[in-house]
């Protein structure tokens, strides 16, 4: 059965070791039959939380900004899996990657009954430079209804951009992709 995924690559440099994961799950993900989307948040327009509670008294059905959060977050939504994939700065994921999932205050309670998947990258050899990120992932993961966290790609030692290339990281997201 064919599934609607959406990988949300929040890389600043298109073409980087986080977005290039992404490419490769994405190949896998198509070529399993899966209907797949990227979208590359570096080029859409998305305005910090406010905090202004509009979204609160509104049933968290929308938000008062109007820019790319709204799109972005209705095919979170209508998605049956979602990556997220980050590249990992000071211990942390990239402010793109945080700004959107702050946004999804105003429709987290329709992001129903997904899989998600976890891409990051870190100039870091060690492993464990991912865990907060990890944390930070299933603390968003455990406000939304039925979540389930299907994979994790720790891609460590890759800073300079095609660090990742030549790695077994590489075969291992086109695998998790075409697992999906």
């Amino acid at each position: 059965m064919s599934k609607k995924v959406l990988i949300l690559s929040s890389s600043p440099r298109k073409g980087g070791n986080s977005d290039t994961l992404c490419d490769k799950f994405l190949e896998g993900a198509k070529e399993a039959g899966n209907d797949v989307e990227k979208i590359f948040l570096k080029d859409k327009k998305i305005n910090y939380c406010t905090g202004c509670g509009f979204c609160n008294t509104n049933d968290c059905t929308a938000c008062s900004q109007k820019d790319d959060a709204a799109e972005i977050l209705e095919k979170m939504i209508a998605a049956d899996v979602i990556v997220l994939a980050t590249p990992v700065y000071f211990y942390t994921m990239c402010a793109q990657m945080k700004t959107l999932i702050d946004r999804c205050c105003a429709r987290y309670t329709h992001i129903i009954g997904k899989e998600f998947y976890y891409i990051m990258t870190a100039a870091d050899g060690s492993r464990n430079a991912m865990d907060r990120v990890i944390e930070e992932f299933r603390g968003f993961l455990y406000c939304l209804e039925g979540a389930k966290e299907s994979g994790i790609i720790r891609a460590t030692g890759v800073w300079q951009k095609g660090d990742i290339n030549g790695t077994p990281l590489l075969e291992q997201a086109y695998n998790m992709g075409k697992s999906v």
